[in-house]
């Protein structure tokens, strides 16, 4: 991962609403929610929801496919774990054996 492609992840994470989103459809599974789902779960209205989607879909955090009339939308584990590992790339001096453990999903 590149540095601006970081940036743009962490900027997209920065913030509460999009926080809460990323954080349900990381927990939600491969699977994925229903758009409006992810509204009345969190209490976001639709047009604050697309607005703050549209962001994290921008960042290439989250993904989403239609199935029918519905919109889904899942959380881009590929994404999270090149942004998990440039973050730690140089942890504790490059001896990861100091690192405390971490838990994987």
């Amino acid at each position: 991962m590149k540095i601006k492609s970081a940036v743009e992840a962490l900027s997209a994470l920065a913030q509460e609403t999009r926080l809460a989103i990323f954080r349900l459809l990381v927990q939600a599974g491969r699977e994925g929610v229903a758009a409006g789902a992810l509204g009345e779960q969190l209490g976001i209205p639709p047009a604050t929801l697309s607005f703050h989607l549209k962001e994290l879909t921008r960042a290439r955090l989250i993904k989403s496919r239609a199935e029918g009339r519905y919109v889904i939308y899942s959380a881009s584990y590929t994404e999270m774990d090149k942004l998990i590992a440039y973050l730690t790339e140089h942890c504790c001096a490059g001896d990861a054996a100091q690192c405390a453990p971490r838990k994987s999903c």
